[in-house]
């Protein structure tokens, strides 16, 4: 049964991967590197992206690596995961509807010795994938004379993650990741106003490498707090660049596949602090605070300006019994909430984000290997002359396989 259902699984993310190019279709990654991807391994997303103190007993927490060293001793996690999200994007003129379904991240797993391990995961950073029509800008803020933008724009950031947690005693434990950041973001532009148009094509290719400190502390086997520091770090950028402007005296080229330098990305200082506490070793409760500290980046964006951002999230499981013979008495069953506070400021509106979610863990043995389900209903921004309101189903599937690594076969 388990190898059925892990090869159908398996199948469907491997269509996904070939099919689909983007994980997120939304106006809002216009802006920035585009819409910053928070992937959620296992049944984190059915939990308000909550997990900073929580171990990784039964999968790859990848919200904090510390927890790393509470994989079984002797065991193989890997894991894979795909995502479905059907938007509503609502603004004072219309309504539209979009779909999209992609392979969100893989990731592997184990412990190197009693007290420490490793794990290697490929995940999207962000995603650019948008396609605004008309949209009507000030040249000025507060003038009443209009110029009007059309943009195309995809691509993203990839981002490869190294990690190694180390045990000190039995209730602390360390962890250092390094997030290796890489790809590119093109867009295609048009700026009209009066009798002129001028288009951009350009395309943005970037770099860097961005270091990560975390840690757990286990109070008490029911009680456990966690903290992350992500380190601010410039992401290199360069560019290729196309310009042509079109008027009534003809079409200029004015730039021609042109190479140069850009002004790098800034991101800031990451701090997330989490608390996990278990009552009866049935019910568990979670919760994370994060804050990104980007005013201090001291950059803008051409339409906006970057300002501190806040993550609330909080989520309980339930799980009945973790080795009982029932198949029902192991399914895990878990709901949350999650609020976003959002890093940009437009028009003087923060575009945050707020959902809830449920979700379930569907074991596939009597080891760790599950598949993990679970839906997100949000909504991101509001509607206002110059931002729309996106409303958003999320459908997010986690496959984890536990294998059992290097252990002697006993002789009768």
């Amino acid at each position: 049964m388990k190898k059925y259902i892990s090869f159908l699984v398996l199948m469907f993310f491997s269509s996904l991967a070939s099919y689909c190019q983007s994980i997120a279709t939304s106006p809002y990654s216009l802006f920035g590197l585009g819409s910053l991807y928070e992937s959620n391994f296992g049944i984190t997303s059915a939990l308000g992206a909550a997990g900073i103190a929580l171990p990784s007993d039964d999968f790859i927490n990848n919200k904090n690596a510390a927890s790393l060293v509470d994989i079984p001793a002797n065991n193989f996690f890997f894991e894979v995961g795909g995502t479905g999200i059907q938007s509503s994007f609502q603004s004072n003129l219309k309504t539209e509807n979009r779909n999209n379904v992609q392979f969100s991240h893989f990731a592997f797993a184990f412990p190197i010795t009693k007290k420490s391990a490793f794990s290697v995961a490929m995940m999207p950073y962000s995603s650019s994938s948008f396609k605004v029509s008309g949209l009507k800008i000030p040249i000025i803020d507060g003038s009443n004379e209009y110029y009007y933008l059309d943009v195309i724009g995809t691509g993203g950031l990839n981002n490869l993650d190294l990690s190694y947690a180390y045990k000190f005693g039995n209730k602390l434990s360390l962890a250092f990741s390094a997030s290796v950041l890489f790809g590119n973001t093109t867009d295609e532009r048009t700026y009209s106003i009066s009798n002129s148009v001028t288009s951009i094509d350009k395309k943005v290719s970037y770099t860097g490498i961005r270091p990560i400190l975390s840690s757990q502390f286990k109070m008490s086997p029911s009680l456990t707090f966690g903290l992350n520091v992500k380190s601010p770090v410039g992401v290199n950028a360069s560019k290729t660049q196309s310009v042509t402007v079109i008027n009534d005296f003809g079409t200029m080229n004015l730039e021609t596949d042109k190479v140069s330098d850009t002004d790098d990305f800034y991101l800031p200082l990451d701090i997330g602090f989490g608390v996990n506490k278990s009552f009866s070793k049935k019910l568990n409760v979670t919760f994370d605070y994060e804050k990104s500290f980007w005013s201090a980046t001291n950059q803008s964006d051409m339409y906006g300006s970057f300002t501190d951002q806040e993550k609330f999230s909080f989520g309980l499981s339930y799980l009945k019994a973790k080795t009982s013979r029932n198949y029902f008495d192991r399914i895990k069953f878990a709901a949350g909430a999650h609020y976003d506070s959002g890093y940009l400021m437009v028009s003087n509106n923060k575009i945050d984000d707020k959902n809830f979610s449920v979700g379930v863990s569907l074991p596939l043995d009597h080891l760790s290997s599950a598949l993990f389900i679970s839906y997100t209903y949000g909504s991101k921004g509001k509607i206002t002359n110059s931002l729309i309101q996106e409303n958003y189903h999320k459908l997010t599937l986690n496959l984890n396989l536990d294998g059992v690594w290097f252990v002697r076969r006993k002789e009768e």
